[in-house]
């Protein structure tokens, strides 16, 4: 079941309406800029088709609350004290968003008091002492050249009532949450604590997931640069597997349940001639398996391979295998790479083919680099638009980019369920095209190998 059909089948548990603390009637401090106008919605497709038939099925057409500056503000900057954590894994751009966030906070609203909470929500336990950190234009100012996260981070929730707790002590009114999944989820939790007592605190995340696999909220930060990043692997992968008699260049990347990161970097080097995803079961015996579809390519004459695999990709072959979970309580995935690097050398060997397996796992060096280009640029424009959410009383939102527009998303729908490849989409079609591997899955092209002598296969 798609998200959207989640949502119709549940309309009385969703609703695509940010939550607001109250009534704004602070003027805001904000200077020459236009001003978001009450009532301003972004529609959640700009399919027309697509958008009519959900619309029938909703009894209304769903829109998203238009992300901006508001003429009228509901917390006063002059008593507003904030708190910024960063949650979950490494992701380019963490620092981008930080330096966002105190800027905006500090030169469009004259916010003074922004703490840097240490180790994500570990920083708000106190039971566990990890001190804040004061921020400031001054403290952040080149912070977007490094990678990680100045804050540090960890994984895992912590008590909740410990964690509002907190920001009652530290008189903090607003929060950022700075994380994907499992991070917004622990938001949302906090949101919910803050409205059961009573508690007029912004709760707002910005999304980090560099899986690129959060609902409705376009394309999160990081995921530009991790592909980019990703593709200089695969051009690395290439040159080793070229450079020995069938040699086979095997590059996993990181993709729990969603191979965007795998899909998108296959196509910007095109140079994979097999990409495995999560969303796409494959084996390896049989007619349509992996090494009958390596032995098609290597009998048409090609010398060398490369092998893309999403981290999540596979898991059926380790059925049987007791699951292990991190400390957020996800799935550990069993090693895909390791596995496969393995299973390729033995079945080479025991076929008397020539062959050489250069294994890259390049997971800590793609998430761990500082945000590029265009990338950099969406970082700081959810950051302006987190600010702008939490100044207006927005809560347990987060700020998403359909199109060019930023809008805000309730982060229950933003999580309702992880964003995958539709095996269906024109991505997954530029995939196959791009990598060909379609025809060498496919036992008929063996039959047609022995038959036409004029088939090249790509």
């Amino acid at each position: 079941m798609s998200a959207i059909d989640k949502i119709i089948a549940n309309q009385d548990q969703y609703s695509c309406n940010v939550e607001t603390l109250g009534e704004c009637k602070i003027c805001s401090p904000v200077h020459h800029h236009e001003f978001v106008r009450e009532g301003e919605r972004i529609l959640v497709t700009e399919n027309e088709c697509y958008l009519k038939e959900i619309s029938e099925k909703l009894g209304h057409t769903p829109t998203f609350e238009r992300a901006g500056p508001r003429e009228k503000i509901f917390h006063d900057p002059n008593w507003t004290r904030v708190g910024i954590v960063t949650a979950g894994g490494l992701c380019p751009g963490l620092n981008n968003v930080i330096k966002g966030l105190v800027e905006i906070l500090s030169f469009d609203y004259g916010v003074k008091t922004i703490f840097g909470i240490r180790y994500g929500y570990a920083g708000l336990n106190p039971d566990l002492g990890y001190e804040p950190v004061m921020l400031n234009p001054d403290s952040v100012d080149t912070i977007h050249e490094l990678g990680g996260t100045i804050l540090g981070s960890s994984r895992g929730q912590q008590p909740t009532d410990k964690i509002v707790d907190t920001l009652v002590r530290m008189n903090i009114n607003i929060l950022f949450c700075i994380g994907g999944d499992g991070s917004l989820r622990c938001a949302r939790d906090i949101g919910d604590e803050c409205c059961k007592r009573g508690l007029k605190i912004s709760v707002v995340g910005i999304p980090k997931t560099i899986d690129n696999d959060l609902q409705f909220i376009g394309r999160s930060f990081g995921f530009e640069t991790a592909v980019a990043t990703a593709a200089e692997v695969i051009r690395s992968a290439h040159v080793e597997a070229k450079g020995t008699a069938g040699g086979i260049g095997l590059v996993k990347l990181m993709g729990r349940d969603s191979g965007f990161i795998a899909a998108y970097a296959s196509i910007a080097n095109p140079v994979v001639n097999f990409c495995l995803v999560p969303e796409s079961v494959f084996k390896l015996d049989g007619p349509t398996g992996l090494f009958a579809a390596l032995e098609h390519r290597f009998a048409a004459g090609k010398d060398h391979a490369v092998i893309v695999v999403a981290e999540g990709a596979g898991q059926e072959m380790f059925e049987g295998m007791p699951d292990e979970r991190d400390a957020s309580g996800n799935i550990l995935k069993k090693d895909i790479g390791e596995f496969l690097k393995r299973a390729l050398e033995c079945h080479m060997k025991s076929r008397g083919i020539k062959s050489s397996v250069k294994y890259f796992d390049p997971s800590y060096t793609v998430r761990s680099v500082p945000a590029k280009g265009t990338d950099a640029i969406r970082c700081y424009m959810l950051a302006r638009n987190a600010v702008h959410a939490a100044m207006a009383g927005r809560t347990n939102c987060v700020v998403g980019n359909l199109g060019e527009s930023y809008c805000l998303v309730p982060i229950k729908l933003a999580t309702i369920e992880r964003q995958k490849i539709s095996l269906k989409s024109d991505l997954w079609r530029s995939v196959m095209d791009a990598t060909g591997q379609e025809y060498y899955f496919d036992d008929k092209v063996t039959r047609r190998r022995a038959t036409d002598p004029a088939f090249m296969a790509p």
